[in-house]
């Protein structure tokens, strides 16, 4: 049996690096979060946080779209290897049908809180981008036909949410700005934010289908599949 697994995962990682391609291992991705996944949700918005202009992507093949990074960034490279044609659109562009195969939500400067990163200007809090995936929600129902099926469908995707960082970084590291440093001692404001996160997550998008859901360790790019 060990055998059988060792030859499956050469396979597999055979597979990733010489581009076999097939249909995608999943229908759609759908992703929520910052700037480290942003792709250009934030070009049109009145804020400092916004990547539309170089040197941003300048190793990117279609130059600065909005990515805060000099190429791809990790939900990319992982619906290149989840076997998708091209990249997660950005919410801003979706449109059509071209929402069945996912959508990208992320906003620079976001955070849990709704106030973290207020400082920078306009930005699209994660209580936004889930307001966001329940229009898309409703877009699928209807190019579908009925909610049933666009149950069935969403139930097979996989989705990916990381958030956190700002609300440290762009919140309660920043005095000047907001109060919570003073309000919470970093013990409570870890379970504050844990639990509002916990809270968006069961209410507004498990309850609307989600199933596989992807949770970024407030920043970092290891994921837990939930």
């Amino acid at each position: 049996m060990e055998k059988w697994y060792g030859v499956s995962g050469l396979v597999l990682v055979l597979s990733l690096f010489f581009g076999v391609k097939g249909e995608p291992q999943v229908p759609c991705y759908f992703i929520f979060g910052d700037s480290l996944v942003d792709n250009g949700n934030n070009n049109e918005l009145r804020s400092l946080a916004r990547a539309d202009y170089l040197p941003y992507g300048i190793d990117f093949a279609n130059g600065p779209t909005g990515r805060f990074s000099n190429g791809r960034t990790t939900v990319d490279v992982i619906a290149e290897l989840l076997g998708f044609d091209d990249y997660i659109p950005p919410y801003s562009t979706a449109s059509g049908r071209q929402i069945l195969g996912g959508v990208n939500y992320a906003s620079a400067a976001a955070g849990i809180r709704e106030e973290t990163g207020q400082q920078l200007g306009a930005r699209i809090s994660f209580s936004g981008q889930v307001k966001n995936y329940q229009q898309t929600v409703q877009q699928v129902v209807n190019v579908l036909g009925d909610e049933d099926s666009a149950a069935n469908y969403l139930r097979q995707c996989i989705y990916s949410i990381g958030l956190g960082s700002n609300d440290y970084l762009n919140n309660y590291f920043m005095p000047l700005y907001y109060s919570t440093g003073r309000q919470y001692s970093p013990e409570e404001y870890a379970n504050s934010l844990i639990q509002e996160y916990t809270e968006q997550l069961q209410v507004s998008i498990i309850q609307l289908w989600g199933k596989e859901v992807c949770v970024d360790r407030f920043g970092s790019d290891r994921l837990q599949s939930k």
